[in-house]
């Protein structure tokens, strides 16, 4: 059940390996692939071989690895025509200049011109070849068709400089993918998401604070991306890299959070409130390191309540709330739904191992006011998938 709204789950993916240092990543791309229910189908050029050998890649992918244009002369239509997505990982400045100018003289360029579906490049070059206006002037064409480009990232190179031109990680070549792949239901809307735990301040060094992790919170952001929509995500303190393509607002206590999310109210259509946001903050903040001296006694006021003060605008946002509960108190969720006019509520008992705070997955339950949703064990992506997918549903 975990995998049932996986992106990728049951697609078929050509993936094209070119002559770069690169190419051994080949090998991480198809694995997540596969982890994500995906097929994979390998081409290699002959410059690949120099780096990389088709038994690796026929190991990792199950499946046969094309490279000769003529040892299956309908290779270039029959491999094309069962294809889902085409992936070019690393791409080469020389394949994306063939690709650009309808060059075909190898197997993966005939492919490229035969297949009609989403394409997906991740550059992987040199700087200077990257930078050069005739290299620029080729790829520019490619994204002017369609074409998605994920990377290249800056940073040491193989050849020992620095600078543009190094493969995406593998992680954002799958989630460029998946975002080819994804429908656009939500391409009109704007989206604030917010994230991970607040900090409540005793003194300068010490907080209260709580276990959560901004794990769901950033699956939300990079599955409403996916989408479509625009993305702004508030987060607190989290080890989690920022999703590329949101705007990202970095904030510590709820009080932050409270003044961010109104910065970003007026332009938006939806507040996906995922954070876990402290109820408490310390009545006072004392303004040097509290001495370590007999017993401490901290008097505590409640934090601003991000939903209640937003649902009272006129023109106020879909909001979403969630409602991270430890035990089965389910009518808590409904309760906080009416009182808090929101529009929608997740409710997820965070007492579990399996789900809640700090892990992949998640076991929740989407409450509307038309109806309520049960959702089984699984993993943080696809309840994001699963929460938007019924965004879509009811502003539709």
């Amino acid at each position: 059940m975990k995998n049932k709204r996986k992106v990728l789950k049951n697609k078929s993916v050509l993936l094209c390996v070119t002559g770069s240092v690169a190419a051994y990543k080949a090998i991480d791309v198809i694995r997540r692939l596969r982890d994500e229910g995906a097929s994979v189908t390998v081409i290699m050029t002959e410059a690949a071989k120099q780096f990389i050998t088709s038994l690796s890649l026929e190991i990792a992918s199950q499946n046969k690895v094309y490279s000769d244009l003529f040892s299956d002369p309908m290779a270039h239509i029959t491999l094309p025509a069962h294809a889902d997505i085409m992936v070019i990982a690393p791409a080469t400045a020389n394949t994306i200049g063939k690709f650009a100018m309808g060059i075909a003289d190898n197997l993966l360029s005939t492919c490229l011109l035969s297949f009609s579906g989403k394409i997906v490049i991740a550059p992987a070059m040199n700087w200077r070849m990257y930078e050069n206006p005739v290299f620029q002037k080729n790829l520019n064409d490619l994204l002017s068709r369609g074409i998605f480009q994920v990377g290249p990232e800056k940073g040491s190179l193989a050849c020992g400089e620095d600078g543009i031109g190094r493969m995406s990680d593998v992680s954002e070549i799958i989630e460029a993918i998946k975002s080819a792949l994804s429908q656009k239901t939500l391409a009109k809307e704007k989206v604030i998401v917010t994230a991970g735990p607040t900090r409540e301040y005793l003194d300068p060094v010490r907080f209260i604070s709580n276990r959560s992790s901004g794990k769901m919170g950033y699956a939300i952001a990079r599955a409403a991306l996916r989408k479509g929509a625009e993305v702004t995500l508030i987060s607190g303190h989290s080890l989690l890299s920022q999703p590329k393509g949101v705007k990202f607002i970095s904030v510590e206590t709820a009080s932050d959070m409270l003044n961010a999310v109104n910065q970003e109210l007026p332009s938006s259509t939806v507040l996906i409130m995922s954070a876990a946001v402290s109820d408490f903050m310390p009545a006072e903040k004392a303004k040097e390191k509290i001495e370590k001296s007999g017993e401490l006694m901290v008097k505590l006021q409640k934090t601003p309540d991000i939903i209640s003060e937003i649902s009272k605008n006129k023109n106020r946002p879909f909001i979403i709330g969630f409602a991270a509960e430890t035990g089965r108190k389910i009518d808590r969720a409904r309760k906080k739904l009416k009182e808090k006019n929101m529009d929608m509520i997740i409710f997820n008992d965070v007492a579990k191992a399996d789900s809640g705070f700090d892990v992949d997955t998640n076991r929740v339950v989407i409450i509307d006011k038309e109806k309520e949703i049960r959702l089984p064990l699984m993993s943080k992506d696809s309840v994001a998938d699963a929460i938007l997918e019924r965004l879509s549903e009811i502003k539709a």
